[in-house]
């Protein structure tokens, strides 16, 4: 079987893998998976789920909401009550709905960030966030399985199933929001209300912040809202290579800044009053000082391996713990169950604070922007310079080499360690890490990472300076290396 559970459950391209057939299977594995003794070990610190309900969701891709519909079909037939979102919604809305609903699991038909072709299958575990690796290894062993056995899917008609009471549609938003306002200060919003542009990018965050912010007095102009599967013909990622259209609206005069979320809204980027991309690393970095000084919380902290040391100076100042994990929210997810943790986030734009589910979202960081915006009665661009002055410079790219063919990581590893220089741009290599790929660390905090993309076939280089020249040193080297390895 072409199936394979990474980082983040199962993506592949529709109708060459992502196919109905293999949908089918996928959701009898996550149905046997689900029911077995093993399944939920980590509880969701609430009442105990409902070991037979289970919620799915939907982004805004092409076949989306009939994807989601076989998989409830599928459920359905294997005695599961399907919790069905009536439309498509964001994955920090579905996953909170599974944590709200007391839910088993939750199953989110989306490829995220990934290119318009694609679909894909998140797996959301009963506390709200992604299911554990060994949630998705245990899928992986009963599709084999099932396949050795010759045992196709068991199937419901979906009129039967809604007859019946098994798949139940339902508006994840109303309950999302009410979650929100506990953690949004929409008062100090309503005081000091913004006008700004929402970019969702065709994706399923459209329209839910401008529906939060009812009432407040803010202005907000939504582009890229409606829908179209082909997302424009761009990734529905929020880098800056993607938003010609936001800056074009910032620059125009449509509103004081911009928010971007990603195809499913787990992830967030913004740009400022100029038309600048503020990348999730400023924005990460500006949470975390809002937090702590403006409405004095204090916590851990939790970086990925690829998200900026601006992380670490701030943490050092504040004198709060710091922990770093390899890329993937599911590694973040782990200390907010476990630690109290103020905050926790990624490079690529996933962060969630304290009080909320384990899972990186969109709406509610853009939210809590617009909260700082109003509170600190600054602009965007202007509390980035503040934040660069206090704890900068911090120059940061990436780039993705494409692959023929995957890359052994371990191999890979043990190369670049034993490949690692004395010095790069001038700057002695203090520490080789190996969390996550290879990373090395310079004396004066800049640092390379090289590792493989666990949802792509990507080996990544990713770079952070504190001049603009050390970057392009630190990149060109890693590419280099990452080449030679290819």
């Amino acid at each position: 079987m072409p199936i394979h559970f990474g980082t983040d459950g199962w993506r592949a391209v529709i109708s060459d893998s992502f196919t109905f057939d293999n949908l089918r299977i996928v959701a009898q594995a996550i149905a046997d998976a689900v029911a077995s003794e093993s399944w939920d070990k980590s509880g969701n610190g609430g009442p105990k789920p409902d070991p037979k309900k289970i919620v799915v969701g939907f982004d805004t891709r092409f076949l989306s909401d009939r994807f989601a519909g076989e998989v409830a079909r599928v459920l359905a037939a294997n005695g599961f009550t399907v919790m069905l979102s009536q439309s498509d919604a964001p994955t920090p809305a579905i996953s909170f709905a599974v944590k709200h609903q007391s839910a088993i699991a939750g199953v989110m038909i989306t490829a995220s960030h990934n290119a318009p072709r694609y679909n894909g299958v998140k797996l959301k575990a009963s506390y709200g966030g992604s299911a554990l690796p060994e949630q998705c290894r245990r899928v992986e062993i009963y599709i084999n399985d099932n396949e050795e056995q010759a045992r196709g899917p068991n199937l419901m008609d979906f009129q039967k199933a809604r007859e019946a009471g098994l798949i139940q549609k339902f508006n994840p938003l109303p309950a999302y929001f009410e979650h929100l306002h506990k953690l949004i200060d929409t008062e100090i919003i309503a005081e000091n209300p913004q006008r700004f542009v929402v970019d969702s990018m065709y994706g399923a965050g459209r329209g839910v912040i401008k529906a939060f912010l009812q009432g407040t007095g803010c202005d907000i102009a939504e582009i890229r809202s409606e829908m179209n599967p082909g997302f424009g013909g761009i990734h529905p990622e929020p880098i800056a290579k993607n938003l010609g259209a936001l800056s074009s609206a910032v620059s125009s005069g449509m509103g004081n800044f911009g928010l971007v979320t990603d195809g499913d809204a787990d992830r967030i980027g913004a740009m400022d009053e100029r038309g600048n991309f503020v990348d999730p690393h400023k924005i990460f970095a500006l949470s975390l000082k809002y937090l702590v000084e403006k409405r004095g919380m204090n916590g851990a902290v939790v970086r990925t391996v690829s998200t900026t040391r601006m992380i670490d100076r701030l943490a050092r100042k504040y004198g709060l713990k710091l922990y770093e994990t390899p890329v993937g929210f599911n590694h973040i997810a782990d200390y907010m169950m476990q630690e109290d943790v103020l905050i926790g986030g990624e490079e690529s734009g996933g962060i969630s604070f304290k009080g909320h589910i384990p899972e990186g979202d969109g709406p509610i960081m853009g939210l809590l922007l617009v909260e700082m915006i109003a509170a600190w009665k600054k602009p965007l661009g202007e509390m980035v310079n503040d934040l660069l002055e206090e704890v900068g410079p911090a120059f940061y790219e990436r780039v993705d080499l494409r692959l023929s063919h995957p890359v052994a990581k371990g191999e890979m590893t043990e190369f670049i360690t034993k490949q690692a220089p004395k010095e790069i741009g001038g700057e002695k290599v203090n520490e080789v890490s190996q969390r996550d790929g290879v990373k090395y660390i310079m004396a004066d905090d800049s640092w390379l990472l090289i590792r493989p993309s666990g949802t792509e076939p990507v080996l990544r280089v990713y770079a952070e300076g504190r001049t603009n020249e050390m970057v392009k040193a630190l990149i060109g080297y890693g590419k280099k290396v990452a080449e030679s390895v290819v």
